[in-house]
């Protein structure tokens, strides 16, 4: 008797496992296995669509698409409460799907979004089009905590940035106070802006109380520590609760470290803000 309980748990745990290295996670947002294969190994050159929600969907990079898709619609990393006809401001907007996904959950939403880099801004600009939204503003500019031009890496990717080093390849971009924008209440703050997070963060911190739910993306090195220490004591000391991820696993074990060559952060951390 025993002997077939056990027999039954291993099929039945083979089962299980076989049913989850075929279950696709990507069918919710129209992309099969076939298609999944395909954008993988799908280089970057030319602006290609995918349908989504029966929209077009315009995008540059697949890898990027895929990644926005997954945790965007299907992990529902924004996923949260809010009323009716919230006020949304998107800082890193990308291609748009962020905006897409919360005008999904919220067709009455007010959006504004900013989003830098001439590429992703095209292909932000093609996507509300697309989707044929309303009461969402588009920005061509990069968020700071003044008004101001700044070099920035025009790198057509999720990974463009502000830079300090003027030497690299940059160009010139427009740049304004997030600061300037936070009059009212905001129901959902997103900052996502790869590395300028502290800046802004500090800037901002004594209207952070007209904001109802944040969520911040934070770039880091070791060696900025304490920045990283100071914004969780600004969030917190502006009555936020706050719950922190990891957005991307950087070392297998911090204790023995083999630096990852794809990036030049030691820590990327998804910090979620929100008030009783």
């Amino acid at each position: 008797m025993a002997s077939k309980s056990f027999l039954k748990n291993i099929t039945n745990g083979v089962q299980k496992k076989i049913k989850f290295l075929l279950a696709n996670p990507y069918k919710e947002v129209n992309v099969n296995w076939i298609t999944l294969k395909y954008y993988k190994h799908l280089p970057a050159g030319k602006i290609r669509v995918h349908k989504l929600f029966n929209n077009n969907l315009f995008f540059y990079s697949a890898p990027e698409l895929l990644h926005g898709l997954k945790e965007i619609f299907i992990d529902k990393i924004y996923k949260q409460y809010l009323v009716e006809n919230p006020y949304i401001i998107d800082c890193g907007a990308n291609i748009g799907m962020s905006v897409i996904y919360m005008k999904q959950q919220f067709p009455q939403a007010e959006i504004i979004a900013f989003e830098p880099d001439e590429t992703n801004f095209n292909l932000l600009n093609k996507n509300i089009t697309s989707f044929g939204y309303s009461n969402v503003l588009l920005y061509k500019e990069a968020i700071w905590n003044e008004n101001t031009t700044l070099q920035f890496s025009n790198e057509s990717s999720m990974g463009s940035k502000i830079e300090i080093d003027t030497t690299s390849n940059t160009i010139a971009v427009k740049a304004v106070r997030l600061k300037d924008f936070l009059n009212r209440q905001v129901d959902f703050l997103k900052i996502d802006i790869e590395g300028a997070e502290n800046v802004v963060l500090t800037d901002i911190a004594d209207n952070l109380h007209f904001v109802k739910n944040m969520f911040l993306e934070y770039h880091g090195t070791f060696d900025q520590n304490k920045e990283l220490v100071k914004m969780i004591n600004i969030i917190s000391d502006a009555g936020f609760n706050f719950y922190i991820k990891e957005a991307a696993s950087i070392y297998e074990t911090p204790f023995y470290r083999t630096k990852n060559p794809y990036t030049s952060y030691d820590v990327q951390l998804n910090i979620f803000c929100f008030r009783q």
